[in-house]
């Protein structure tokens, strides 16, 4: 049984605006699966319906095997946790400690458990000087942060970022990548997340979703995705630099492995220079 599945599923916006068509979507339990496509492919509003925001205009969505209902949407929203691309959406409260509390407050959870799970959200989320700060007086990064940690709060099994690294520097990127890969790893969440940057994908992705025009063109590992170069020109996407680069060298006649995440990459130059990894 998949965490989330939907079937065929299509919406349509009002004004006879098509944004989904036949979409078939899996997320297996303690997944890193990524989202491309160029603005407007549709990721955010395919996001949307995996907690019950929208409703299908036709096929279905399964949490947990489940169609989202009127009698489940409170449980499915505590199971998948959606953190959109602008924080200033989700952050409202006058600090950053009470903005994480909203979540476990509103399930009606006593005072010392919703203390300790803000404190958990903190720690996981790396932003424990935060806590007393006001959320409209942080960086772009911080308030990121924040919204996530408010999310991470609810014990969601599905995290669902939406562009996460948008409008983020350098370092925060960075930061963000290793935060994302410690979920699944350290915590065993699925993580869904959605970018037309495919540098970040093979760093933190295992499985990779290409959406085009509000259908899914491709879908694969990020080795069965990224050798379609063509597809993704297609579809206004690029090849990571790295991979790209060697398939470079490889037309070029220099006899090099393939690799797709800097370590690999690394690797793979310093075995071509004669030198161990």
């Amino acid at each position: 049984m998949h965490l989330i599945e939907t079937r065929d599923l299509c919406y349509t916006y009002p004004g006879n605006v098509t944004a989904l068509h036949h979409v078939n979507f899996i997320a297996p339990r303690k997944a890193r699966i990524a989202v491309i496509g160029s603005n407007g492919a549709g990721k955010s509003t395919l996001f949307k319906h995996f907690n019950g925001i929208f409703k299908p205009t036709s096929g279905s969505v399964l949490v947990q095997g489940e169609p989202i209902t009127k009698e489940n949407i409170r449980n499915v929203r505590k199971f998948v946790g959606i953190v959109f691309q602008n924080p200033d959406d989700q952050i409202f409260s006058p600090t950053v400690e009470q903005d994480i509390a909203f979540g476990p407050t509103n399930l009606g959870l006593d005072e010392e458990i919703v203390q300790h799970r803000v404190c958990e959200a903190l720690r996981i989320v790396g932003i424990e000087h935060l806590a007393n700060r006001v959320p409209h007086h942080l960086s772009g990064g911080e308030k990121k942060r924040v919204a996530i940690a408010g999310v991470v709060a609810m014990e969601p099994q599905v995290l669902v970022l939406d562009e996460p690294t948008a409008g983020l520097d350098p370092q925060g990127v960075r930061d963000f990548n290793n935060f994302c890969n410690s979920l699944s790893q350290k915590y065993g969440l699925t993580v869904i997340f959605s970018t037309h940057d495919v540098s970040l994908v093979p760093e933190i992705a295992d499985y990779v979703y290409v959406m085009n025009k509000g259908a899914i063109v491709a879908s694969g590992t990020i080795e069965e995705i990224f050798v379609q170069m063509e597809m993704l020109q297609s579809v206004r996407l690029d090849v990571p630099v790295l991979p790209k680069l060697i398939r470079s060298l490889q037309e070029h006649g220099v006899d090099i492995n393939m690799g797709y995440t800097f370590g690999e990459v690394e690797a793979v130059f310093l075995e071509a220079f004669g030198k161990k990894a």
